[in-house]
């Protein structure tokens, strides 16, 4: 029997992306506090949805927000980590560095929920190579940060080499599932605006086109595989504008029509081990 599965995800940064940046200007920082008002947005419409979905908060977010943060769990959604100050693992100096990161957010985590976090997601979904044995070592049961797959989780490799003459050596599948996204899927590079001196980032897509592409890759999947997961990545302070609530509740109605389930990651991963 056909069975395709949707995870809606959010990334929950909040202030913590920009203030790692070094954005740490009024405005920027505005920015990142409208997250506050897309996650109470989002909230109503999980519960009027009746749908539970995975949240990745850093621990910057639920030392400084923790009312809403708890708002996240009590209403049944899961909290998979995403670093503390939205550390990219890849820009970290040293294992023992990205270490004391993972670790200083598990335990915002822990606080909040009573337990250590099964889920990971990289801040800007850049691993090092130390971040599957690290993962490992604390108990995750699953990454979703990697993009070798669109609908199928996968075993995630340690030790993979790139040689100085460009050859690749692959190293060993681990037990970490990894639970893929992809860009395309993500609302962030597609709506929002950013600059600097030396590039640009236009986003501000009309929120109807990024839908069409969305439900056509959840299309794709039913003709294409008896079974499977998407996932899709929203942030709180992009997804949260009115326009673009519209939207997401456009997807979540059009994909259920077609037969969509709607699960957590964690809960993906489980079906996806169990088969």
């Amino acid at each position: 029997m056909a069975r395709h599965l949707v995870c809606l995800t959010f990334d929950f940064d909040v202030l913590s992306s920009w203030i790692f940046r070094g954005q740490t200007t009024p405005t920027s920082l505005s920015r990142g506090e409208f997250g506050l008002v897309g996650a109470e947005r989002i909230l109503a419409l999980m519960r009027e949805r009746g749908i539970a979905s995975t949240w990745f908060i850093p621990g910057h977010t639920i030392d400084t927000f923790p009312e809403i943060c708890r708002q996240v769990h009590l209403a049944g959604h899961e909290v998979g980590h995403h670093g503390y100050l939205h550390e990219p693992p890849a820009l970290l100096k040293s294992l023992e560095e990205e270490a004391a990161v993972l670790s200083r957010g598990n335990e915002a985590i822990k606080k909040l929920t009573g337990r250590y976090a099964r889920g990971y997601r990289s801040p800007s979904w850049d691993l090092s190579p130390y971040t599957v044995d690290l993962l490992l070592r604390d108990g995750f049961r699953y990454d979703s940060s990697m993009m070798a797959n669109d609908y199928q989780p996968y075993r995630a490799r340690r030790g993979d080499r790139v040689t100085s003459e460009g050859l690749v050596e692959w190293g060993q599948e681990s037990a970490l599932i990894e639970m893929p996204i992809s860009w395309t899927l993500d609302d962030f590079p597609h709506f929002e605006y950013r600059r600097s001196e030396n590039w640009l980032q236009e986003g501000l897509r009309p929120a109807g086109d990024v839908l069409a592409n969305f439900v056509d890759d959840f299309r794709y999947l039913q003709q294409t595989a008896e079974w499977g997961v998407i996932t899709y990545t929203f942030h709180p302070q992009v997804i949260g504008r009115g326009h673009r609530m519209l939207m997401l509740d456009n997807l979540i109605r059009t994909v259920r029509d077609l037969g969509a389930v709607f699960v957590r990651l964690e809960e993906a991963a489980e079906e996806w081990t169990a088969r």
